[in-house]
């Protein structure tokens, strides 16, 4: 299967202008940032009406996150027309609201992957996105038009893929290595007939990696009816070069216990792209084991690394200052600051995946 690579700019002639086929590079999560982005949850099926309760505890979810990262970083928070009022009442001054038409909340998915070109300034990668499969719940009319949105907005150029995938949908080192998932990338409700190689083609040209070690599944819950069919960022990570953070279920009556003991024999042969073996850091799941809707997919992988910050997920669990620990030893020099993410888990998601890192560089507008 081949991919259509293309570099879409409002002038070609505008500075950082960038052909096709030129060096790019994706810094590591852990690298300088210039901004976070987010989205405002807009009422929706996931989320509920407006005035609903549903929607109100999404709002207050995404707001703590937002409130929590914007102590260390500037954060912008893109919201649908119709709810930017009710965005900034909700974010307040310390968070900065633009307008881009939006079907959901989930800015890691729908939004631009930020890479550096070789002059060091920024654009943005813009993947297909399809509702995570074409799932027959999800909306993307609006979604699919987010990245490019928000790339005029700071004047980046726009890097277009057919690739069809998501941010939550690959983890890189900044040194060469990407984590992949086959059923995702290879899931034929996403890219029908590809094949690692043609993935793997598109996903170096947009990233500038030039090693992809493939997982064969993601955590069971992913795979329900409103999962994302495997996304890594829920349970891998990279954490430095040659380091993973690994999600270890270790109560043998959750499915997610044989995920993780295949996984790790997958990633326990891997070598990153530096020739290094890897070093597997396991971050044991919270206890927890069901919720109303059957096996948790709880995670603390699914966190977020910010400027002299880690956002981790907190599920008022015994284990929350087990992978607190974990986590300040993977990132020395951080803070670690725990946000209660069990309403954002119950809507589909984590804290990694609303959110997504603008790295340090020029871009050629304000955001």
């Amino acid at each position: 299967m081949a991919f259509i690579y293309s570099t879409v700019v409002g002038d070609s002639a505008a500075p950082g202008h960038i052909s096709t086929g030129s060096s790019v590079h994706m810094p590591a999560e852990w690298d300088d940032h210039q901004r976070t982005w987010m989205a405002f949850p807009p009422p929706n099926d996931t989320f509920g009406p407006t005035g609903s309760p549903t929607l109100d505890r999404a709002r207050a979810a995404w707001t703590s996150v937002a409130h929590t990262i914007a102590r260390y970083e500037p954060v912008t928070v893109v919201a649908d027309p119709r709810d930017a009022t009710a965005a900034r009442e909700w974010l307040g001054d310390r968070v900065d609201v633009v307008e881009v038409p939006l079907d959901d909340a989930w800015l890691r998915d729908s939004g631009p992957t930020f890479v550096h070109v070789p002059d060091g300034s920024i654009a943005a990668v813009d993947w297909t996105f399809n509702g995570w499969g074409a799932q027959e719940w999800a909306a993307w009319e609006k979604d699919q038009a987010v990245a490019q949105t928000v790339a005029a907005g700071i004047g980046a150029p726009l890097l277009q893929t057919s690739l069809v995938n998501e941010g939550g949908g690959f983890h890189v080192d900044g040194q060469g290595t990407v984590l992949l998932t086959e059923t995702v990338q290879l899931d034929p409700g996403r890219n029908p007939g590809a094949t690692r190689e043609s993935v793997e083609l598109e996903i170096h040209r947009a990233l500038g990696t030039t090693k992809a070690i493939w997982l064969p599944r993601g955590l069971t819950r992913d795979y329900d009816e409103f999962g994302t069919r495997g996304h890594v960022d829920i349970v891998a990570a990279f954490a430095g070069p040659g380091t993973i953070l690994l999600h270890r279920q270790d109560d043998p009556s959750h499915p997610d216990h044989a995920v993780y003991l295949q996984l790790k024999a997958v990633l326990g042969g891997q070598l990153d792209a530096q020739g290094r073996p890897l070093r597997i850091i396991d971050v044991p799941a919270p206890t927890t084991l069901k919720d109303d809707e059957g096996w948790v997919d709880w995670s603390y992988i699914n966190h977020y690394v910010a400027n002299g910050v880690v956002v981790l997920c907190s599920f008022d669990d015994p284990n929350d200052a087990i992978a607190a620990g974990i986590l300040e030893r993977a990132y020395p020099g951080r803070t670690v600051e725990l946000v209660d993410a069990r309403d954002i888990f119950a809507f589909g998601g984590g804290i990694h995946c609303i959110t997504q890192q603008q790295p340090a560089g020029r871009t050629g507008g304000a955001a």
